[in-house]
């Protein structure tokens, strides 16, 4: 079981692959958290990361492959995976069918002004990575009630403190998006054309989206 998963900034790619991961139990691979994680270090890349990643830009090819080969070679990998975040562009796609066959594509959808409203709600522990959103959305049939933590500004999972990361910002949550129509849009006709690609339109929270999101990868196992 080897599943992508597309969505713009703030559609609930994290939330929903990691958790049907666990659910399959196969191995969910999120590229923003392994450069996250090298930034962190403070490492030559891991500075190079973080400058890209504020400004809201894309991180190049080149460094994005470096960083996912490494990954996909790791044993908890070899049974499946979700790739959550990569590919981001065309000469990202077809260097992964060159290194391992995909067998679905999830690609998810919430209109645009929802979408700068969740991620500018959205708060990551600073430990685990676990996410959480403050606000509430509803729109017709989309009715998404936030996810809060137990006690206010600490994770459920390990009691880290919450945040705000600085690529969620309002003044950056643009650019991503107008980053993502440019660069990774031309993604879905890519995968559609190989017969793999699954709309799934997101309306809910996660213990709605993801029994949904299960169903259709249900066919593909």
């Amino acid at each position: 079981m080897r599943f992508i998963f597309l969505g713009p900034p703030g559609s609930g790619k994290g939330t929903y692959s990691s958790r049907a991961a666990d659910r399959l139990g196969i191995a969910h691979i999120s590229t923003g958290d392994l450069f996250r994680e090298e930034a962190a270090r403070g490492t030559p890349l891991g500075k190079k990361l973080k400058k890209i990643m504020d400004s809201g830009e894309l991180v190049p090819d080149d460094v994005t492959i470096k960083v996912l080969k490494s990954k996909l070679s790791r044993p908890e990998a070899r049974k499946g995976f979700i790739l959550d975040g990569f590919p981001r562009t065309i000469p990202q796609a077809e260097m992964l069918d060159r290194e391992t066959k995909i067998d679905a594509v999830i690609n998810l959808f919430l209109p645009e002004d929802l979408l700068a409203k969740k991620i500018a709600a959205r708060r990551v522990c600073r430990k685990c990575g676990d996410l959480y959103n403050v606000v509430t959305i509803k729109k017709g049939r989309i009715n998404m009630p936030p996810m809060l933590p137990k006690v206010e500004g600490k994770c459920d999972k390990c009691g880290g403190e919450l945040y705000q990361r600085d690529d969620d910002r309002e003044e950056t949550v643009k650019e991503r998006l107008v980053a993502y129509r440019k660069q990774t849009e031309p993604l879905i006709d890519y995968y559609r054309k190989k017969g793999i690609l699954n709309d799934v339109d997101v309306i809910g929270s996660p213990d709605v989206m993801v029994p949904i999101i299960l169903k259709v990868l249900e066919k593909y196992r």
